[in-house]
C-alpha cells in the first residue's frame, strides 16, 4: 500500500503516485532547527580600587600638634644644653626620674594594673602612682582602659594606635587626631571594676590635673636649681622636657617599632614582634610577641635577663621585699608548644629541632612532649570499664 500524501510528506519522499490524476510529490527537506539564543556577555567587572583612606574623617587635635612640636624642638635644644652645659648631677637626675617613670608606667599601669599579671601591696601601689604621674602619659585609669582595647582589638580601628596605619601613626600620630569611634564604642564596654575599687587609682584620677604638672614639671625642675645650683634655664630644658619627651618615645616604640620589625617566634599571624633595641628603651617592653599571646606573664617575657627586662628585675626586687606577690608566668613547655604550632621558627629553642619539623617529635601516646590539650581532647574509643 503507497503511503498516503501526508505520510510522504513527513517522511520527505519523492514518488509518482500510480493514480491518475495526483501529481508527482516532490521531496521536501525538514526544516533546520532555530539556533538557540545564548545570553548576551556579561560585561567584564570593573577593576575594584582599593581604599586606602580610613573611614573615618581624622579630626587634628591641634593643641596637642602645637604641644609636641614644642616638645621635640625644646628637648633638642635640651639635649644640647645637657651636653655642652648641664651639671653632671643634673644628667644623673634625669636619668634617675626616667627610671622612675619608666617603671610607673611599665611595673604599674602596664603589667600591674591593665595585665593583673602580679597584685602589690599598698605601699608598692602607692610608689607605682607616684611613678606613672611622673611619666604623664595619662592617668592610669584612661592608659588601662586604653590599653586592654588595644589588645582586645590590636590593629583594628577599635585598637587607639593601629600599627596598620603606620608607624607614624601608631608612634605619635593617634595622639594627634580625634579617637576612632570604634575606640571609644569598645573602650565602654571594657571590664574596669578592678581600677574602680583600687582606692589609689581612682585617687590619682581625681586629682590627676593637679599632681601631674607638680611631679612631671615643677619638681623636676626646681630639685636641681635647689639642691645643687643648676641654672633654671638649663634644668628646665634637661630635667623637665628632654627628660619627659624621652621617655615618651621610649613607651610610644612599644606601640610602633614592636609591631613593624621584628620576629614572631609565638604567633606569625599577629603584628607584634620581638625587638631588642625597644626591649632595651622601655625596660624590657620589647617582647612584644610574646607579650601578645601572654599578656598575662609578669615578666611579659621568655626570654632575656635583667639587663634587657628591667621591670621584672624591678618587681622581683619588691617580691623579694614581700610587696608584691602572686607573680603570675608560662610554664616552658606552654611556651614552646605555643611557638611550635604558631610561630614563625625563630625561636632558638625550636632552631634545634628543625630536624624534626617546626612541631617537637614525639614517639607515641604517652611521651613527656606530647601537648596536654591533645591528650585532653584525644578521642579514645571503647574505653575500658
Amino acid at each position: 500500500m503507497a503511503p498516503n500524501v501526508t505520510t510522504l510528506t513527513l517522511l520527505g519522499m519523492s514518488e509518482t503516485d500510480s493514480r491518475p490524476g495526483l501529481p508527482a510529490l516532490e521531496k521536501r527537506s525538514p526544516p533546520e532547527p532555530e539556533p538557540e539564543k545564548l545570553p548576551p556577555p556579561e560585561p567584564e567587572p570593573e577593576e575594584l580600587e582599593l581604599d586606602l583612606a580610613p573611614n573615618y574623617e581624622w579630626r587634628i587635635v591641634w593643641r596637642n600638634v602645637i604641644a609636641f612640636v614644642y616638645l621635640h624642638t625644646a628637648s633638642l635644644y635640651g639635649l644640647y644644653l645637657a651636653i655642652t652645659t648641664a651639671k653632671l648631677l643634673t644628667v644623673f637626675w634625669v636619668y634617675f626620674l626616667g627610671g622612675l617613670g619608666g617603671m610607673g608606667v611599665t611595673a604599674g599601669a602596664h603589667r600591674l594594673w591593665a595585665h593583673r599579671s602580679y597584685k602589690a601591696k599598698w605601699p608598692l601601689r602607692l610608689l607605682l602612682v607616684i611613678c606613672n604621674t611622673i611619666a604623664f602619659q595619662n592617668h592610669i585609669y584612661e592608659w588601662v582602659r586604653d590599653h586592654r582595647v588595644h589588645h582586645k582589638f590590636t590593629d583594628t580601628d577599635a585598637d587607639p594606635h593601629n600599627s596598620s596605619r603606620g608607624f607614624f601613626f601608631s608612634h605619635i600620630g593617634w595622639l594627634m587626631v580625634r579617637k576612632h569611634p570604634d575606640v571609644s564604642e569598645k573602650g565602654k564596654k571594657v571590664d574596669m571594676s578592678d581600677l574602680e575599687r583600687d582606692p589609689l587609682v581612682m585617687w590619682q584620677k581625681r586629682w590627676y590635673l593637679f599632681i601631674m604638672p607638680l611631679f612631671c614639671f615643677v619638681l623636676p625642675a626646681w630639685i636641681p636649681v635647689r639642691v645643687w645650683g643648676e641654672d633654671p634655664w638649663v634644668s628646665w630644658h634637661v630635667a623637665a622636657i628632654f627628660r619627659y619627651t624621652l621617655s615618651l618615645n621610649c613607651t610610644w616604640l612599644v606601640n610602633s617599632a614592636a609591631h613593624i620589625w621584628g620576629v614572631k617566634p609565638y604567633d606569625r599571624n599577629m603584628s607584634p614582634v620581638e625587638s631588642v633595641p625597644v626591649a632595651v628603651a622601655a625596660f624590657g617592653e620589647g617582647w612584644h610577641n610574646y607579650h601578645h599571646v601572654f599578656p598575662w606573664d609578669y615578666k611579659a617575657a621568655e626570654l632575656g635577663n635583667y639587663r634587657l627586662n628591667f621591670t621584672t628585675a624591678f618587681i622581683d626586687f619588691f617580691a623579694w621585699l614581700g610587696w608584691a606577690y602572686d607573680l603570675k608566668t608560662v610554664p616552658e613547655r606552654m611556651a614552646l608548644s605555643r611557638a611550635a604550632r604558631c610561630g614563625d621558627g625563630s625561636h632558638p629553642r625550636l632552631q634545634r629541632r628543625k630536624s624534626h619539623g617546626a612541631q617537637p617529635a614525639i614517639w607515641g601516646w604517652g611521651d613527656p612532649d606530647m601537648p596536654a590539650d591533645e591528650v585532653r581532647d584525644a578521642n579514645v574509643a571503647r574505653q575500658a570499664l
